[in-house]
């Protein structure tokens, strides 16, 4: 059954005041891995939300090493978080009922298979916001969301999520100079189309 429209409001109204389970979950793994001096970034929606994308989710990315996830969930694991599912590297904020989803360092984005462009090491790529959580940056999140839409059919709204950065963040096409050479073809491409302004 779908959800009532008046509920809808309501949720989107609290995503975008970042009053919402996501916001909730955010800061409390920030505070949880913070504690444990574990390196981490904010990545996919939440990150591009960070930009100056506004779309909603229903989940966080976290950009985190194995051991780092393997070490959180040693201690934590029943106290507040559970896995997905057995064997799982993704795991659930029970507090807020919110799924985090982990890109492990040294995996690729996208299909998942070898590529020129893995998830780096979020201390080399994050930037602290004023409220102290850790997003990618946005050249990262750019490379890894080309890297993903390049290689994942399945997966377009990353590569429109690139568009609507460009937009936003009023980027220059020289901005492809800062990005890893296997995805500056693809955002030049959408760098035009996000030239391109309906007349409707």
């Amino acid at each position: 059954m779908p959800e009532p429209l008046l509920d809808v409001a309501r949720r989107v109204d609290l995503f975008f005041m970042k009053k919402s389970p996501i916001h909730q979950a955010m800061a409390r793994l920030t505070r949880t891995l913070g504690e444990m001096d574990i390196s981490f970034a904010i990545a996919g929606a939440m990150a591009a939300n960070a930009h100056g994308h506004r779309r909603t989710t229903a989940d966080v990315d976290i950009l985190i090493s194995r051991d780092d996830l393997d070490r959180f969930k040693e201690q934590h694991r029943g106290l507040g978080w559970v896995d997905k599912f057995e064997g799982s590297k993704n795991f659930r904020d029970v507090v807020s009922k919110v799924d985090i989803d982990a890109l492990i360092v040294g995996e690729y984005p996208g299909d998942g298979l070898p590529k020129p462009v893995a998830f780096p090491p979020p201390a080399e790529v994050a930037q602290i916001s004023e409220d102290g959580i850790p997003y990618l940056s946005l050249a990262a999140l750019l490379e890894l969301k080309l890297a993903s839409g390049m290689t994942a059919a399945h997966r377009p709204r990353d590569l429109d999520d690139v568009i609507q950065l460009i937009r936003i963040n009023g980027l220059m096409q020289n901005y492809v100079d800062t990005l890893h050479p296997y995805v500056k073809e693809k955002f030049c491409e959408l760098w035009h189309a996000a030239q391109i302004v309906d007349d409707y």
